[in-house]
Parts: structure tokens; sequence; C-alpha cells
């Protein structure tokens, strides 16, 4: 058996999220379904992480287990995408480590959470739409700083999710302007359920001047989803980029 990485990309919209579900489809199981019918047997696949209902991913990872050579793998993601629906497709399968794990191998993630106050047809899916008059995103960027000294972001966190921890290292967080588009860019070893979701949730209340920087960080201290602000829609957020030690590509 050889290991393989999969990069891969997809919109979030259709689907309830990466990881399989008892109550919809998603994104993991059409790769699988796609994968049981090239290798003519079933192939689990295990992703970088998980994204949530209508969360999408300009650059997702996956490793596979799978008894094809690796000088057959370039034609592989060829034949994926000819099988995959319009809206998932395969960049490239890379051969790795057999003990690389696309999940715990992973040195950081980047998300991407992008919004307007501007109509258009072309990224109604991808940006969220919402009402940006008033908006102080020099406030914002004041409150992203916070965010790199803490660790500990309970009050970010889905409830009752189960994780051991709810320690991260976020070592960037900031809002720039392109065009029409406010775009928020984190970048951690590791994100919680909902978390990011729930931090854009949170900074666009300082945004609109209803919670002060301090403030921010006093909840940030408090441990307590309930302290935080409402989660931002699911459509404005993806996921980017993963980062991995070089050691690990054969």
């Amino acid at each position: 058996m050889y290991r393989y990485f999969i990069y891969m990309s997809y919109s979030g919209a259709a689907y309830c999220g990466w990881q399989n579900q008892p109550n919809g489809t998603s994104v993991q199981q059409r790769l699988e379904e796609a994968l049981a019918t090239i290798l003519r047997r079933p192939t689990p696949v295990t992703g970088a992480g998980r994204t949530d209902t209508g969360v999408h991913a300009r650059l997702m990872v996956a490793h596979m287990d799978a008894e094809m050579p690796p000088d057959e793998v370039p034609f592989l993601a060829e034949k994926l995408n000819r099988l995959l629906p319009h809206d998932i497709a395969v960049s490239r399968i890379v051969s790795v480590r057999p003990d690389a794990h696309a999940r715990f191998d992973a040195l950081a993630r980047t998300y991407r959470y992008t919004v307007t106050g501007v109509k258009s047809p072309f990224n109604h899916e991808w940006v969220c739409r919402m009402s940006l008059r008033g908006m102080d995103f020099a406030q914002m960027n004041e409150a992203c700083r916070v965010l790199c000294r803490y660790t500990d972001f309970t009050s970010f966190s889905k409830l009752h999710t189960g994780v051991k921890t709810n320690n991260c290292r976020v070592d960037y967080a900031g809002w720039t302007q392109e065009g029409d588009l406010w775009v928020f860019t984190i970048r951690a070893d590791r994100f919680l359920r909902n978390m990011v979701r729930a931090v854009v949730g949170t900074l666009f209340e300082v945004g609109r001047g209803r919670r002060s920087v301090d403030n921010f960080a006093r909840l940030i201290e408090a441990k307590d989803r309930r302290q935080a602000g409402t989660s931002a829609d699911a459509k404005g957020l993806a996921l980017v980029d993963i980062t991995y030690p070089d050691d690990i590509f054969i």
C-alpha cells in the first residue's frame, strides 16, 4: 500500500461540510465514492480538518492509502475530476511517507472570511454581502492583534465538541481591503469548531462600536461562548492554505 495526499478545492454551498454525516451529503462522501469507483474498492480518506456546512475550501488536503503505484498517480486526479461534481476539484495527488497524516502533521491552517457591501452576480456564493456603513476596520484590526496574545479560545468554540483542549496558537489575524471586498485572514496551528465564524461575528460588533477592544480581550479571558458574538454567515468563509513539513513528502 502507498499513502498519498490529495489536494483539492470545493464550494461548500451544497454540502453538510467536509466530514461524513448521517443526515446530509458531505464532500468526503463524494470523494470516497469517486475513489471507490476508480480503484474498485472502498477507499476511506482522512481530511486535514472539518469545514462546517456551507463553508468552502480553496485548498483542502486529505490522505488515502491505495495499491496504485506512484507512476500511475498522475492520471488519478484527471479521472477523479471526471467523476466528481462541478463544485469539487482535485488539483494534484502526491506521494508521502506511510505514516504521514493530513490532519496531525499540519503545521498551520489559514482561513479567509470575505465580506462586501456591493451586490455582485459573480461572487454571491463565496462572499457575505452585508451593510458595511460605518464599519471601523481599523478598530477591528486592533482587536485582531489581541487574538495573538491568547491561546485558550473556548469563548469562540462550539459547545460540547468533545475535544481535549481549546488551545490554539494564532500567529496572524487581520483585515485587508481588496477593491469592493474586505477580507479577514487568520492563520493558526489548529482551529476549534465554528471558531473563525465566531471570531468574525464578534469582530463585527467591535467594528460597529458595540464592543470595545478591551471588552474583546475580556471575553476571551472569560472562556464563555455566551459572551462572544453571533457566528458570521458560513458562505463568506473559506479554508485557503495548509502547511506541512517538507520531510513528509517523497
